[in-house]
């Protein structure tokens, strides 16, 4: 093949949904209102922290964060999906391809960090309650969330810039609905092992690190909530812990399950389905699982709304 035939690659057709044109319409639709709905509860959520003083704590600060973050991920992905839904080349350009991942990856990232930091201001509110104005200051909780930014954004720069060494000579088809490095591997004629190696090191290291705090810090609350004497108050934080902990097994699992398994039992058509989770589904479900059980959002919402109505 010659070097031409080499450089001629630089745009991409996802594929993804294509084996059902029957449906398109009802998956534009269904799709649509799941965006839709995602930037009303994630931007709205946003908007009421700012507005509201009372939530200017560390939590909420995290939790506006990683709202805004789904927010971004959204943005990332949907617009272009739906748009090729009714499309008829369904084109994408190397360079849009890159800054779709860089967006997602960043937003990703950041989550999985963020999420860190939540359940450990959740385990120094519930099992130090005293100390938590000391232990969780303002200053902390700034610097945690910027902590969370810059890994964030370092993590997709690295697997971007490792792009520029690969060139792609095979089928301009990606079997995805958003382009992910993993299936544009696939179409490299550069052996794309060091690529996959650094996905395997970064992203594990991200997901094995902030899985490791998330469990440590759940496994004390839930000590600390069976040593409490009120079952009422027992169920009510069981309830609340067991809610905020499936929204995250579901977000790491999914992560899990795509980025870190090895590539001989990897199936395309199951890495698109867990997708749709970490992509569409908890970025929607988020702001009602962290917001719709909390009073303080609750009658945050319920003042703003009689004062402007």
């Amino acid at each position: 093949m010659t070097e031409d035939n080499y450089s001629l690659t630089t745009e991409f057709i996802l594929i993804g949904f294509t084996d059902h044109p029957k449906l398109k319409t009802v998956l534009f639709v269904v799709f649509l209102t799941i965006y839709l709905v995602t930037m009303v509860g994630n931007l709205g959520l946003v908007a009421l922290i700012l507005m509201e003083r009372r939530l200017h704590t560390p939590m909420y600060i995290f939790l506006g964060n990683l709202a805004l973050m789904d927010s971004c991920c959204a943005c990332a992905i949907t617009p272009k999906m739906l748009e090729n839904f009714f499309s008829k080349d369904r084109m994408i350009s190397l360079y849009e391809c890159m800054a779709q991942f860089y967006f997602l990856c960043l937003a990703e990232t950041t989550d999985c960090f963020l999420l860190a930091a939540m359940a450990y201001d959740r385990y120094v509110a519930i099992c130090s309650p005293l100390q938590y104005h000391t232990l969780m200051s303002k200053k902390l909780c700034l610097q945690m969330t910027a902590m969370a930014y810059i890994p964030g954004n370092l993590h997709p720069v690295i697997y971007i810039g490792l792009l520029f060494r690969l060139t792609f000579c095979r089928s301009h088809q990606i079997n995805h609905f958003f382009c992910d490095v993993l299936p544009l591997f696939k179409l490299s004629c550069v052996d794309p092992y060091i690529n996959e190696l650094l996905i395997f090191i970064f992203s594990g290291s991200v997901l094995v690190f902030s899985i490791i705090v998330v469990i440590i810090s759940y496994l004390c609350i839930l000590f600390m909530i069976f040593k409490m004497k009120s079952k009422e108050g027992r169920g009510r934080a069981l309830s609340t812990c067991a809610s905020h902990f499936l929204s995250v097994s579901m977000f790491y699992g999914s992560l899990l399950f795509v980025y870190i398994r090895p590539n001989s039992v990897k199936e395309e058509d199951k890495d698109i389905s867990v997708a749709i989770f970490y992509t569409l589904v908890i970025p929607l479900l988020n702001p009602f699982i962290y917001s719709l059980r909390n009073k303080e959002v609750i009658n945050a919402m319920k003042k703003n709304i009689r004062k402007n109505f």
